[in-house]
């Protein structure tokens, strides 16, 4: 899909964020009977729910992972990587893998799992999403820091131009701690390119100032630099 050339992804974000997998409440985009089998769930549930879920998809093992990825389900997911260790690169029709969902939906234990297996840790949506830019979106920052630590590209960019850092940035949420968190986290590491454009001209710094409460924290990081020692 080609878009026009100020087209601005965060705007769409800030007004169809709801369409955009998000933990439990992500949008399935298979059939009408995929959805009535795999629908995402608001609210706890017992342990009689997850295992009636499983045993609907236990025939289907590429739709079972991704919601057991999702949903947290470790047992299940090491049970189906240890059978066929092929699953951890299975997607869904818009590219999101397990460890795409185990990210937006916080599960780190999950994420080790699937990367342990032999996931990829940068695979790409199909609007070049990888998993970091899917748990700094949703301020997952736990997954976010096990991601780095594992070789996550930092300065990715999506088919829009956006980063993990501009993400992180629109964060709307004034009193949301991990929004804030999460970004600390990205301005700390020393190989951030924070200067890098977005397809609508924009750095993350310029979507925090525009769209989020805690652009300050771009303003602290700069001051740091300026104070710290000097290259010889």
């Amino acid at each position: 899909m080609e878009f026009p050339e100020h087209f601005n992804q965060l705007e769409l974000l800030e007004t169809h964020g709801h369409l955009i997998p998000r933990g439990a409440s992500s949008l399935w985009t298979g059939s009408k009977d995929e959805e009535e089998e795999v629908e995402e769930e608001d609210g706890d549930h017992g342990e009689d729910w997850y295992l009636e879920k499983e045993e609907t998809l236990k025939d289907k093992p590429k739709m079972l992972i991704l919601w057991a990825a999702q949903n947290n389900r470790l047992a299940t997911v090491h049970r189906l990587v240890t059978a066929d260790p092929s699953l951890v690169h299975c997607c869904d029709e818009d590219g999101y893998t397990p460890l795409h969902r185990a990210a937006y939906s916080g599960h780190v234990d999950v994420a080790s799992a699937l990367i342990a297996a032999g996931s990829e840790v940068n695979p790409r949506t199909v609007d070049g999403w990888t998993p970091l830019h899917s748990a700094c979106r949703w301020s997952r920052v736990t997954v976010a820091s096990f991601l780095l630590q594992h070789g996550a590209a930092l300065n990715a960019q999506t088919n829009g131009g956006l980063t993990p850092l501009h993400l992180a940035a629109s964060d709307t949420t004034p009193f949301r701690t991990d929004s804030a968190h999460t970004l600390e986290l990205l301005l700390s590491q020393r190989h951030l390119t924070p200067g890098l454009r977005s397809s609508s001209g924009e750095t993350a710094r310029e979507v925090s100032r525009r769209s989020g409460p805690h652009h300050a924290l771009f303003e602290m990081v700069e001051d740091c630099v300026k104070v710290g020692p000097s290259s010889s």
